[in-house]
């Protein structure tokens, strides 16, 4: 094999793909990066060509919590930081680890197609300013991200006002004098209500089932720093963090929010304490599940219906990988069926990374997949015992790492897991396969 063929395809410079850049990078492995923003940070980027961040988008879990534990964030960064400081965040990681060298940056990946059998390579066609481009590699890594295709439900009858998906929303402007419905009540549709609240004429929510709110502050000190120390099983966690939600949180059924039919933690609470605050105030109408359209009128399921200039859709996103056929990816319902959500069953030369959700994985929880990811190519190039091992494990059949946890079933969850669970198997691999070669 040439040395161009020795080389690994990566796609994406967000979080995912620059960890996974500078792992490739500290293990000598050679391979290119291709990026269609003209910089780093994926979707904290707003001005991306494919970003779906707002103006006024910050983390939901405190930066301590989020960070690379080998690249800490500045003491005078916000607690929950802005998305301006993120993109900043991610411009110094990727200078600091001499990341920008191994990237064509404004390069589209088109396609990548098999060169022949299972782990033969690939050949990958990219666009730039130069025009197409066409290069085999050895392997695929693709961290393209998870939030940038729009999930746009359908709804029956027709709004003749205006109607956007989230992705598309960028300022709280846009709202104003207008009456506005916002659609789904997820962290991005709990934030975006409360921009509509400051600077529309009305804000309502619109919400399928109920959620467990979650303060941003827990006895002053950010809530996802709290706990952790002691490993409680989840039927006493449940007991006791439930506790101290309806301490701090107290009831939201008290406001108009419909009561969740699921456990906690079985599905992603929102991380929100504004929303509460302004539905106690009278701020924002909680309204059902829509039943139909009809001009500028919404009708919903309980019978009530009202007039809005604007409805808004956050009702989240799908996978969505355009430039590979799904067949390659081993999809099983609404993600592909991967090892440990990011190894192919029977492929060695093909791997998804940052498709993996989990309350309080942080970058660092994707940091280990990435790094399991690169020692298990390193172990095979050099025929470790270890890697033969994972090789088997991954061939002959696996199941999510849930912990035992009943996910509601929703395509956001497909590729959800329990955090502890996940990261005892990624870093159980990353510790065997640390080991010499055979």
């Amino acid at each position: 094999m040439s040395e161009a063929r020795d080389r690994l395809a990566l796609i994406g410079a967000g979080p995912m793909g620059l960890a996974a850049a500078k792992l490739l990078a500290e293990h000598g492995i050679g391979f290119q990066g291709f990026e269609l923003n003209d910089d780093v940070g994926g979707l904290w980027d707003i001005d991306g060509p494919r970003s779906t961040m707002y103006e006024t988008a910050h983390l939901i879990s405190s930066k301590r919590m989020t960070e690379f534990t080998d690249f800490p964030m500045d003491d005078d960064v916000a607690e929950y930081p802005s998305h301006r400081e993120m993109k900043r965040y991610f411009r110094d990681f990727a200078r600091h680890f001499d990341l920008y060298r191994h990237y064509r940056f404004g390069a589209e990946v088109l396609s990548c197609e098999p060169i022949g059998g299972p782990n033969d390579g690939w050949r990958i066609t990219w666009r730039d300013n130069g025009g197409e481009h066409v290069e085999e590699f050895a392997g695929l890594l693709i961290a393209n991200g998870t939030l940038s295709t729009p999930n746009m439900p359908m709804f029956e009858g027709e709004f003749t006002g205006e109607m956007i998906h989230s992705s598309a929303y960028r300022y709280p402007g846009q709202f104003d004098g207008k009456r506005v419905l916002v659609i789904g009540a997820g962290n991005s549709g709990c934030d975006i209500a409360v921009d509509v609240i400051h600077h529309g004429v009305s804000c309502d929510l619109s919400m399928r089932r109920g959620y467990y709110f979650v303060p941003k502050y827990v006895f002053g000190k950010p809530a996802d720093t709290l706990g952790g120390a002691i490993r409680l099983p989840m039927a006493l966690k449940r007991i006791v963090d439930g506790t101290i939600l309806k301490w701090f949180v107290g009831d939201p059924q008290k406001y108009g929010f419909p009561k969740p039919d699921y456990k906690l933690y079985e599905s992603h609470p929102v991380v929100n304490s504004l929303v509460l605050y302004h539905a106690g105030h009278g701020d924002i109408t909680i309204r059902p599940d829509i039943d139909r359209f009809e001009g500028k009128t919404v009708h919903f399921k309980d019978g009530t219906h009202a007039e809005y200039d604007m409805v808004l859709v956050a009702t989240g996103y799908k996978l969505d990988y355009p430039f590979i056929d799904d067949t390659h990816l081993n999809w099983r319902g609404d993600a592909p069926h991967l090892y440990l959500n990011c190894m192919h069953p029977e492929r060695d030369d093909l791997f998804v990374l940052g498709m993996v959700e989990a309350s309080g994985l942080g970058w660092q929880g994707r940091h280990e997949q990435a790094e399991m990811v690169v020692r298990y190519i390193e172990g095979l190039r050099a025929g470790t015992p270890e890697a033969r091992a994972l090789q088997k494990t991954k061939a002959e059949g696996f199941s999510r790492e849930t912990g035992g946890m009943n996910y509601i079933d929703l395509p956001r969850m497909a590729y959800y897991v329990d955090k502890a669970t996940y990261r005892k198997a990624v870093t159980r691999w990353i510790g065997k396969l640390g080991g010499r070669a055979a």
